[in-house]
């Protein structure tokens, strides 16, 4: 159908050129968003690969909510005279309300939690946690509780995170557990409190996590356990 414009993760564009199916010789514009994801270790290879299969005349847009020197040093290196356009400097939206919350073992954190979430107002929450088994262990759990919870993780397959996602989009389910695999490219409308039951592992998690919430405008909250 010549379609104008094509959109896909780096690996499985590269095996359509690779086959053949798709030709980059006469774009005219690269997009990434997430950029720092795009070109951290896990993909540098295939977007070098990608990239050389581009006209050098192009245009090549990067986005991204945060980004390190080493990131910017490759997007100097894929770009000519590059322009940077910043909305803020990696910090959170002034719309987020930011908590600490104080707590020892993993059972008086889920007591905590189990008891936040019977208060008025969190209607819409998504939590964090570290790992795909503690993020599925939590979700379950808090359904046994009679609290309806959904999880999405590295386990699931995309069908199963779809359905998740759409049950905690359509009210279906109040509450998310997820991975960081939430925190980035997801659109979740409305999310009243993200809740980081596990501490991320750094400032620019932290940000990309709670910017879940306080979305176009509105006021967010975001809680973090420490121990």
């Amino acid at each position: 159908r010549r379609p104008l414009i094509g959109i896909g993760t780096p690996g499985r564009l590269k095996d359509l050129v690779q086959q053949g199916v798709l030709r980059l010789g006469t774009t005219t514009t690269l997009v990434l968003d997430e950029a720092d994801r795009m070109l951290d270790m896990g993909f540098i290879r295939d977007m070098r690969f990608l990239i050389k299969e581009l006209p050098t005349q192009r245009q090549s847009l990067f986005f991204s909510a945060t980004m390190n020197r080493e990131v910017e040093g490759l997007i100097s290196e894929f770009s000519h005279e590059p322009v940077t356009i910043a909305v803020g400097r990696q910090s959170t939206s002034t719309h987020i309300e930011q908590e600490v919350i104080k707590a020892g073992s993993k059972e008086q954190k889920f007591e905590v939690l189990c008891d936040l979430l019977q208060r008025p107002g969190y209607e819409k929450v998504l939590i964090f946690g570290q790992t795909k088994w503690a993020v599925q262990r939590l979700a379950d759990n808090l359904s046994k509780h009679g609290i309806s919870s959904g999880a999405i993780h590295g386990n699931k397959t995309q069908p199963q995170r779809q359905k998740a996602l759409k049950a905690f989009k359509n009210n279906e389910t109040r509450v998310l557990v997820a991975t960081d695999v939430a925190s980035r490219g997801l659109d979740i409308p409305n999310v009243s409190h993200v809740i980081n039951f596990d501490q991320p592992n750094s400032y620019d998690d932290y940000v990309h996590r709670i910017g879940r919430t306080g979305r176009a405008g509105k006021q967010g909250h975001a809680l973090t356990f420490v121990a």
